[in-house]
């Protein structure tokens, strides 16, 4: 795994032993980055369920103004420091241990600003997107019109619309499924 494009072009990413962490393909990367090229730059960046963190440095590399990474998992945390120092971008990025199913409190805080862009690649067939998506709401913590990338599994049946929520777009990469949302603080949920 390397960075596709950007001043980190080329950089190797670590990655992690084993089956906890599924990193997304330089290909599939390449197709999401394909579609966000012009709302990259100077963006502020949420990475939840980071993993390696190759999508939200990617987006650093590529221009975004500032990004941050949510895992659980201390190899995941671990593996998004070192790809960030090798990439010198730990300046520009926050790195947070946090379990997002279960809240997102971490965000409520302030310290943050406003997220435009969000990747989201949960563990696929666990059913973590809807909680996840619902906590991301409750944090107050994303810019009107925000763009939500979720990376899912084609077995996995997304809602179009949640609270906060509706979406714009899905594009089905091999076993993958990658459905957009945009945010607006105004949508309700309507059955």
């Amino acid at each position: 795994m390397r960075i596709i494009s950007g001043k980190s072009r080329g950089k190797k990413l670590c990655q992690i032993r084993g089956q906890k962490i599924r990193p997304t393909s330089d290909r599939l990367r390449e197709s999401i980055f394909s579609i966000l090229a012009g709302r990259l730059r100077d963006s502020c960046v949420l990475d939840l369920f980071a993993g390696t963190g190759a999508m939200g440095i990617e987006a650093l590399s590529r221009g975004a103004r500032s990004a941050v990474f949510i895992d659980k998992l201390q190899d995941a945390i671990s593996a998004v420091q070192t790809n960030l120092n090798a990439c010198k971008l730990m300046p520009e990025a926050s790195v947070k241990k946090w379990n997002i199913v279960k809240n997102l409190d971490c965000l409520c805080a302030g310290r943050y600003p406003e997220f435009d862009l969000v990747f989201m690649d949960p563990p696929y067939k666990k059913e973590m997107v809807e909680p996840a998506l619902a906590n991301l709401f409750a944090t107050k913590s994303l810019k009107q019109n925000a763009l939500i990338i979720v990376e899912h599994s084609i077995d996995e049946t997304l809602p179009d619309n949640l609270p906060g929520f509706f979406k714009t777009d899905r594009r089905k990469y091999g076993k993958t499924l990658v459905t957009f949302f945009n945010y607006d603080m105004n949508h309700q949920f309507i059955r």
